[in-house]
């Protein structure tokens, strides 16, 4: 967790660095972890596949009752949908990254999209939101090329049925605190976090 005073310095308050992400249901979770690792992604160990809903964000450690509140009450008004993703793209030459893009299910997630990264979680993104499993990033051009053609013709499809809240640790790992469900519902998390957090937002 940074440590931060109440004008951005080190110092007074505590932060930890969150984030929003559907996860990936087996056996493509396991499919597309190995691939990541498989084509020498240095952050294939600490960032589990998924499609993020709000990238990585510093919030303020007493604010974390009230982003869960926000995010129940999202999921309580969403319904199921189906993800399938095929094939495989890139964000070059404007990013080092190589995808697994949506072909369903992109509009609910840009529906989430929106009302996650809303509220207490208002906050600015750097390019149009893309829903996405990243498999490959800031690796050499010709790796990049390598996991370009090795998943052209990956396929996968599955159900959704809500999305996690994730907390980084101190080792850079991405863990899930919490599972927001569709319709209501939801498990708790750890109540205390680390002690320190280093964000990283490489691979989301």
């Amino acid at each position: 967790m940074t440590v931060r005073g109440e004008d951005g310095a080190n110092g007074g308050g505590t932060s930890r660095s969150i984030g929003v992400a559907i996860g990936l249901p087996e056996p493509f979770n396991s499919e597309l972890q190995r691939w990541r690792e498989r084509l020498g992604d240095p952050n294939a160990a600490r960032i589990p596949p998924h499609v993020t809903l709000l990238p990585p964000t510093d919030v303020p450690s007493d604010s974390l009752p009230v982003i869960e509140e926000h995010l129940l009450n999202v999921a309580m008004n969403e319904q199921d949908f189906d993800i399938r993703l095929r094939g495989s793209a890139t964000f070059r030459p404007v990013s080092p990254v190589v995808f697994v893009p949506l072909v369903q299910g992109i509009s609910e997630c840009e529906r989430l999209e929106a009302k996650v990264r809303s509220g207490p979680l208002h906050r600015d993104i750097h390019f149009p939101y893309h829903p996405h499993v990243t498999v490959a990033h800031d690796l050499p051009a010709d790796a990049l090329d390598g996991a370009f053609d090795a998943l052209a013709r990956y396929e996968a499809d599955f159900r959704v049925h809500g999305f996690s809240l994730f907390e980084q640790d101190t080792d850079g790992t991405w863990r899930p605190q919490r599972d927001f469900v569709f319709g209501g519902g939801g498990l708790p998390g750890p109540e205390e976090g680390p002690p320190e957090t280093r964000r990283r937002e490489a691979g989301w």
